[in-house]
């Protein structure tokens, strides 16, 4: 709940200075936090809002892959500068180190030892990496290494 009320001040902020491109990214913001408690019936937990924002920016990411390859590198941009703005509410991702101790932890934890045992695994590193890392790279390295044993 401390994020949400966070984003708010956040939203008054902009709106004092003027910021309009980050005025109309918070608002956004604020819009899906609202629809999720619509939807559940029950305020906002930090979790709740933290999975809200991971799913805005993967919206976001396939959108500005979509632009490329429609040639529209300005819309594009404005999706990644849209992204940018939702991260800052996002804990510090995890570094490429720290996510292949995290899943070898994880694999070492669960006994996995073939691509049978992934969900086991999955579910392990998504609870440690929750808001801190892409689910579907962790996905694609954790198969590479299930892959491999």
């Amino acid at each position: 709940m401390a994020l949400k009320n966070d984003i708010q001040e956040d939203m008054k902020n902009a709106m004092r200075a003027g910021e309009k491109e980050r005025l109309a990214t918070i608002r956004m913001i604020l819009a899906a936090i609202k629809q999720r408690e619509v939807d559940t019936r029950e305020d906002v937990s930090d979790d709740d809002v933290f999975q809200v924002l991971e799913k805005m920016v993967k919206q976001r990411r396939e959108s500005a892959d979509q632009y490329r390859k429609g040639r529209r590198e300005d819309l594009a941009e404005r999706e990644e500068r849209e992204i940018d703005l939702i991260r800052a509410y996002l804990p510090e991702p995890l570094s490429a180190d720290e996510l292949n101790e995290l899943i070898a932890q994880a694999i070492e934890k669960s006994g996995a030892e073939s691509m049978k045992d992934m969900g086991k695994v999955m579910s392990l590193v998504k609870a440690e990496a929750h808001g801190r890392a892409d689910m579907s790279s962790v996905s694609a390295a954790v198969k590479a290494r299930l892959g491999a044993a």
